[in-house]
């Protein structure tokens, strides 16, 4: 499960009032819904199809229209507040705190609609979010895609929104479908409803991988490893040029990690998150190598100017955690004994195995190999891709 940090200003969040906000254009049954929603347990809500629906239409309009006048002030806090502190930003900056309740109940409510509790009770985020005989994805969806787009500066409500649109578009994916048990109550999300937002939500990542600023990278991360769980989220990742944007920021992120390795006491914290931040970017490239037999475009972009082997060759090298290199490893792996037979490349050069291999030795994988060789792991998948990939290499040099 990909878990996001609470709002900052989550201790204002039941203060909030109402009926002075007039600029969000509640009716009185739209507020008497929140109210009945923040006094009973989220389940209670979301065991009646029609409440359950109206609620998250409320917070999604909640969110449309406070997002086009927060001042601001809430955005420039990236700390937990006090209860006093959050109370001064709810007086000075109210839609930017309603953004972040928002936010927050929606994140709740996929929750609770992805645990053991929906399934039981025949609810799922394809009843909530998908409406109709067709089963298409509500147009109030927008509203968190505007928010991921305009809500620049506030990295948590960009973080968090875009975490959320990644779990309601992953539920329509027909891959997802299978892996989980149907309820017979429930209802089928339209795919080709979550397409046109499925891509839109991968081009927002995009230009944000393209940034060298490591808060910016950090409001994706959540997004892409939920939608890289389906084959349908990997394939219009990699359609949209995600593996060479991947393999530049792990390129980036690794340098950094190794010239402030070195680095004072007080700067500890920045570089476990530095290194998080690593092994999640690294996550998501090795999740991509699981698509490499099924499409000639993906091994394509893996092969394109050497540069994500080289980026997992520098990863495995300079092994910056453990779990680091493990995901490193397994990428270089399947890359390794990755086939062009099922899907082979319709006229270009065939890419298989031995393009990558090529590259692999060519980076001077097998000396990182045989130093990793010489180390003890604890995790018994380790020590299997190094002798895997000690193995393949020596027959291919």
């Amino acid at each position: 499960k990909v878990a996001t940090p609470p709002s900052p200003v989550a201790a204002a969040f039941r203060h909030i009032q109402w009926d002075p906000l007039s600029s969000l254009r509640l009716t009185p049954q739209e507020t008497a819904l929140l109210r009945m929603a923040e006094t009973n347990p989220i389940e209670y809500t979301l065991g009646d199809a029609r409440d359950a629906t109206m609620y998250v239409r409320v917070l999604l309009k909640l969110l449309a229209e406070a997002s086009f006048n927060v001042s601001g002030h809430v955005a420039r806090i990236s700390e937990q507040c006090s209860e006093n502190r959050a109370l001064d930003a709810l007086d000075a900056d109210p839609l930017g705190v309603v953004t972040h309740y928002a936010i927050a109940k929606l994140h709740t409510i996929l929750t609770t609609l992805s645990s053991p509790w929906a399934a039981e009770n025949g609810v799922s985020i394809g009843n909530v979010f998908y409406a109709g005989f067709e089963g298409d994805l509500i147009e109030q969806w927008k509203s968190l895609l505007r928010l991921i787009s305009k809500g620049k500066g506030d990295s948590h409500a960009q973080r968090s929104a875009a975490l959320c649109l990644a779990q309601i578009l992953l539920a329509a994916c027909p891959s997802q479908r299978r892996s989980h048990t149907t309820v017979a109550t429930s209802r089928v999300p339209s795919y080709a409803s979550a397409i046109e937002p499925l891509e839109a939500l991968t081009a927002w990542v995009i230009s944000q991988l393209k940034s060298s600023n490591t808060v910016t990278v950090g409001t994706t991360v959540p997004a892409i490893m939920t939608l890289m769980s389906a084959t349908e989220g990997r394939q219009i990742f990699a359609a949209s040029g995600g593996i060479k944007y991947l393999s530049r920021q792990l390129r980036q992120r690794g340098k950094k990690q190794s010239s402030s390795s070195q680095s004072s006491l007080g700067a500890e914290q920045r570089a476990n998150s530095s290194v998080q931040q690593l092994y999640e970017l690294a996550f998501c490239l090795w999740c991509l190598t699981y698509e490499l037999n099924n499409f000639s475009d993906v091994r394509a972009d893996f092969a394109r100017d050497g540069l994500p082997v080289m980026a997992l060759v520098e990863l495995v090298s300079s092994a910056p955690r453990e779990k680091v290199v493990r995901v490193a490893l397994t990428a270089l792996r399947n890359l390794a004994i990755c086939s062009a037979d099922i899907h082979p490349e319709p006229d270009s050069p065939r890419i298989d195995c031995k393009v990558f291999l090529g590259e692999m030795i060519a980076c001077g994988l097998i000396k990182a190999i045989t130093m990793l060789r010489e180390r003890q792991f604890t995790d018994p998948d380790i020590v299997d891709d190094i002798e895997s990939l000690h193995m393949l290499l020596a027959e291919n040099f």
